[in-house]
């Protein structure tokens, strides 16, 4: 399948005079082989446990005034090709980022860790146990102009491939993507929006029949970056 069958019916908002980026930072160590479960969370909780030393007071305070804290939770599972991660799409009656690919997460309530508000918005949009979830660290935390959020990825591990629900006010579908497939060629894709001083790297995942772009695969690109070893 060539890149341009890929990507699915979502419209991308890009603005005039977009360029085109450069290739996946994995492009020259990937191999054709699977990413192994067990693998993957070895390196996010080496990362996790360097990051904490170095800078232990990283996620105290938000990137950019009046940002409001978040979370999403990266749920991976094994599955017959290696790790997979649950995405959702969300609904297109939602007020934002309609119909985009996501992670389960959201705003976080008064008094509530990363971890926690992670776990309550998964078990909330697709019927996650978070009995279930194994907590192994954190990726980056980074902001969104328009939601205005302050987003900590959680990372969890679960055992075996969940049953899942979707919230019908939140979620239209629910996807296991398969690590190794966001690796193969065609699928990645980065582009230059705005200029000067606003110009900004988008990231793009372009699946048979969905874009993952964005916030999403923002965090999925340096889930990828950290369990190759390569730099984000």
């Amino acid at each position: 399948m060539s890149a341009g069958d890929r990507g699915g019916g979502q419209v991308i908002p890009r603005p005039e005079g977009w360029r085109p980026g450069g290739p996946a930072p994995w492009t020259a160590t990937r191999d054709a082989g699977p990413l192994a479960l067990d693998a993957v969370i070895a390196a996010v909780t080496a990362r996790t446990r360097s990051r904490d030393l170095a800078r232990p007071d990283l996620d105290d305070a938000p990137l950019f005034p009046d940002a409001r804290p978040s979370a999403v939770l990266l749920a991976l599972h094994d599955g017959p090709r290696g790790a997979e991660v649950v995405l959702t799409r969300r609904s297109r009656d939602l007020r934002r980022h309609r119909g985009e690919i996501s992670f389960p997460g959201g705003r976080l309530d008064d008094g509530e860790s990363p971890e926690q508000g992670a776990l309550r918005e998964a078990h909330e949009e697709v019927a996650l146990d978070p009995a279930s979830v194994e907590l192994v660290g954190r990726l980056s935390t980074l902001a969104t102009v328009v939601s205005l959020s302050h987003i900590v990825p959680v990372v969890g591990r679960l055992q075996g491939r969940p049953e899942l629900r979707p919230a019908a006010a939140e979620v239209e579908r629910i996807l296991h993507v398969p690590l190794v497939e966001l690796t193969e060629p065609g699928v990645f894709r980065e582009e230059h929006w705005g200029e000067g001083a606003l110009e900004r790297s988008i990231y793009f995942f372009e699946l048979v029949d969905e874009t993952i772009w964005g916030a999403t695969a923002r965090i999925l690109a340096e889930l990828l970056s950290v369990a190759l070893g390569v730099t984000p």
